[in-house]
């Protein structure tokens, strides 16, 4: 598998590697920058132990981690990934995203889904993209909405947080068939 470089001109998505990662040592480290994840970035071994597990997972071709870099403010913002692909159904996940609190409310994470979506459909095409989000968090699953992403149900305290809460977690996707629309409309500013 060919890594993915993805790019536009607000924003670069390489593959997060051991090679890189430390250029998200500070952005990691910001208080509940993870308050809804179950993983902790906090300190160089959990970051380094995080990005270990997302590197394994792309050599067994069942993820895609990137490094976010904000090309506006010429500086690296986070981190995201394609997660648990199903290459026989054509089904992948976008999540474990983290950005600096400097680069929330700006345009940076449409521009990151947007990329992704697009290399989903377009490039992999896949039949369908999910989102699985923490029932409290609010400000992520109103993200997912208007990007298109259609509620598709909750599961039940199916994950274990690291402080032992069992969180519910909220499913949400978008169809190949809805891409087209959801590029033409909401992401028409987009290339």
């Amino acid at each position: 598998m060919t890594a993915p470089h993805l790019e536009n001109d607000a924003v670069k998505l390489a593959l997060l590697d051991l090679s890189n990662y430390k250029h998200l040592s500070e952005v990691a480290s910001q208080k509940d920058l993870l308050r809804y994840s179950p993983s902790d970035i906090t300190t160089p071994e959990t970051l380094k132990a995080y990005v270990e597990t997302a590197v394994d997972g792309y050599y067994h071709k069942t993820t895609i981690p990137f490094i976010i870099f904000d090309k506006t403010q010429q500086k690296y913002a986070g981190s995201t990934r394609f997660g648990l692909i199903n290459w026989h159904n054509k089904v992948l996940h976008i999540g474990w995203t983290w950005i600096g609190r400097e680069f929330q409310g700006t345009s940076l994470n449409k521009n990151v889904k947007f990329l992704m979506l697009h290399y989903a459909f377009e490039s992999l095409n896949f039949e369908k993209v999910e989102f699985r989000i923490d029932e409290r968090n609010i400000r992520s699953r109103k993200a997912v909405e208007k990007i298109g992403g259609t509620f598709e149900g909750i599961l039940r305290k199916d994950t274990l947080m690291l402080d032992g809460y069992r969180r519910n977690t909220c499913c949400y996707g978008i169809l190949k068939e809805e891409w087209s629309h959801i590029k033409s409309t909401i992401f028409s500013e987009f290339k």
